[in-house]
C-alpha cells in the first residue's frame, strides 16, 4: 500500500514576490511547508537571481498550471554592454569585451529586430534537454553544445531607460519560452558591443502581478498559522483565459464523473477550448460540443 501524502487539501494560488538568492523549487518548497499543503508546484521557472511573480499552484490549482504558464508575461531586466558571459548573465565569467557604445537611438532602432514571432537560441546555461540532458549540465563539463534555435512570440521590447553608458534598461512582454538572458546576448551582438543581463525582474504573469506578490518574509512569519491562508487566490484564476460556460446542477454532477456535461453558453463555438462552473466553482476544463462540455480535466475542490 503506498504512502498517503501528509497536508491539507487547500486549493488556490499564492503569488510570491520572488527575491534574489533562492530557486524557484525552494519558494514552492517553502510555501507547501508554511501552508502545509498536500500539493503545490509553480507556472514559470525563474533564476535563482531574478525576481518578482512567480505563481505557486496548490492542490486543484495545479492542473490550470499550463494555462498560466502559456499566457503572457512582462520582465523588466537591465543589460551590461560591453561584456560577453558564458551563462549571459552576471553570474558568468567575462568571455568578450567591447569599448563600443551603442547610441540610445542605435538601441532603439536594434529592438525592432527581436519583437514580433522571432526564433531564438536558449543560453547554454539552461534547462533546455539535449540528447536527455540538461543543457547546463554539459556546459559545465566543458562540453561542446549546438542549441537550436526556437520561435518565440514577443509581444512588445521597448527601451525604459539608460542609466549610463554601460547599462540600458528594458521592458518585455512576452509568450511562454522566453528567455531574457538570449535577447540581452542577441542585442548587445546586434549592437556590436556585447551584452548580458544584470538584474531581472517579473513584474506580471498572466492576471498575477508582482506588487500583488508575498514576500518570502511575510510567508514565515505566518508560516503553519492558518493567516496565510487569507493570502490564498482563487483555482478560477488560473483560467481567465478561457472562456466561462455555466453548468446545470445535473451537467456539473456529470463533469465531476469525467461525463460531457450540460452548459449554458452564449458565443463559444463548438471545438472550442472552455471551463465550467457551478455555484461559482470551476468544475472542468474541456471542448465545448453542441451544449455540452467534454472534460479533459475536472476539479475536486
Amino acid at each position: 500500500m503506498g504512502r498517503r501524502k501528509k497536508g491539507r487539501d487547500i486549493h488556490g494560488w499564492l503569488v510570491v514576490d520572488k527575491p534574489a538568492g533562492i530557486s524557484s523549487n525552494a519558494v514552492v518548497n517553502k510555501v507547501r511547508w508554511a501552508m502545509d499543503a498536500k500539493k503545490a508546484g509553480h507556472a514559470g521557472t525563474l533564476d535563482p537571481e531574478a525576481t518578482g511573480v512567480l505563481a505557486v499552484a496548490l492542490g486543484e490549482a495545479t492542473k490550470t498550471v499550463p494555462y498560466i504558464t502559456d499566457a503572457l508575461k512582462a520582465y523588466e531586466f537591465t543589460v551590461r554592454l560591453g561584456q560577453a558571459t558564458n551563462t549571459d548573465d552576471a553570474e558568468g565569467e567575462v568571455v568578450l569585451e567591447s569599448a563600443a557604445r551603442p547610441a540610445d537611438e542605435d538601441i532603439q532602432a536594434a529592438l525592432a529586430q527581436f519583437t514580433g514571432d522571432i526564433m531564438q537560441v536558449p543560453p547554454k546555461f539552461s534547462a533546455v534537454k539535449i540528447g536527455g540532458e540538461r543543457a547546463y549540465k554539459l556546459a559545465r563539463d566543458g562540453e561542446e553544445i549546438e542549441i537550436a534555435a526556437r520561435p518565440l512570440w514577443v509581444e512588445e521590447l521597448a527601451l525604459v531607460s539608460r542609466p549610463d553608458a554601460d547599462h540600458v534598461t528594458l521592458e518585455m512582454t512576452c509568450g511562454k519560452g522566453g528567455y531574457v538572458r538570449s535577447i540581452a546576448r542577441d542585442l548587445g551582438e546586434a549592437l556590436g558591443c556585447y551584452g548580458h543581463v544584470r538584474n531581472l525582474r517579473r513584474i506580471w504573469s498572466g492576471p498575477f502581478d508582482a506588487e500583488d506578490g508575498v514576500s518570502i518574509e511575510l510567508i514565515e512569519e505566518l508560516a503553519k498559522t492558518g493567516e496565510l491562508d487569507a493570502y490564498l487566490r482563487p483555482l478560477e484564476e488560473g483560467l481567465q483565459d478561457l472562456p466561462e460556460l455555466k453548468a446545470s446542477a445535473e451537467g456539473a454532477t456529470r463533469l465531476q464523473h469525467g461525463n460531457p456535461g450540460l452548459v449554458l453558453t452564449s458565443d463559444v463555438e463548438y471545438g472550442d477550448e472552455a471551463w465550467a462552473s457551478y455555484e461559482g466553482k470551476a468544475v472542468a476544463v474541456g471542448t465545448y460540443r453542441a451544449g455540452e462540455l467534454h472534460p479533459s480535466r475536472v476539479f475536486n475542490q
